[in-house]
């Protein structure tokens, strides 16, 4: 499995850097790879993601979430899949530390990334900044849910997040 882990700081607090990652269905709006987003139930998303002419269409369980702290996920359904976990640290009071790591096979999609050195990684910074753009011209999340997931299920007590319409946006 093929590892990549790329850190940004952004000048935005803990909980709006947070509670904006947590808004998947958003995603295609700051990350070019990102195509749509579809909540299917609280801890499952289902993802399209491209890269020129080439797309991947999967589906991730959200496996750990806890607000502030940190979010971990895992494809489903693939031989060939990946693993993932995002961390925001507070830095100062009003910047945040976002740290995200992959791993990955390196067959289909990801195989064409990863056999190109340092490729993943460039990529994954490149998103990043995008991210911080993003949410750092806003000053403010598009929305949050607070909920804790532990070994994929929602906590007891919890609400649980909202489930949305596929939503697509351009690319830009």
């Amino acid at each position: 499995m093929n590892t990549v882990e790329e850190t940004i700081e952004i000048d935005v607090p803990v909980r709006t850097a947070y509670d904006q990652w947590t808004q998947f269905e958003c995603f295609p709006r700051f990350m070019t790879t990102v195509k749509r987003v579809e909540q299917l139930r609280p801890a499952v998303t289902r993802w399209v993601v491209g890269l020129g002419p080439l797309r991947r269409e999967f589906a991730t369980e959200i496996v750990d979430q806890v607000p502030d702290s940190h979010l971990t996920w895992r494809s489903l359904g693939q031989r060939h899949g990946h693993r993932g976990e995002v961390t925001f640290r507070p830095v100062e009071q009003e910047r945040t530390s976002v740290t995200v790591r992959l791993s990955a096979t390196g067959r289909g999609l990801t195989g064409v990334l990863t056999a190109v050195p340092g490729a993943p990684g460039r990529l994954l910074r490149h998103e990043l900044a995008h991210f911080k753009a993003y949410i750092e011209g806003h000053g403010e999340a598009s929305g949050a849910w607070r909920g804790t997931i532990r070994g994929g299920q929602v906590r007891p007590g919890e609400p649980e997040p909202p489930r949305s319409r596929v939503a697509v946006w351009p690319v830009g």
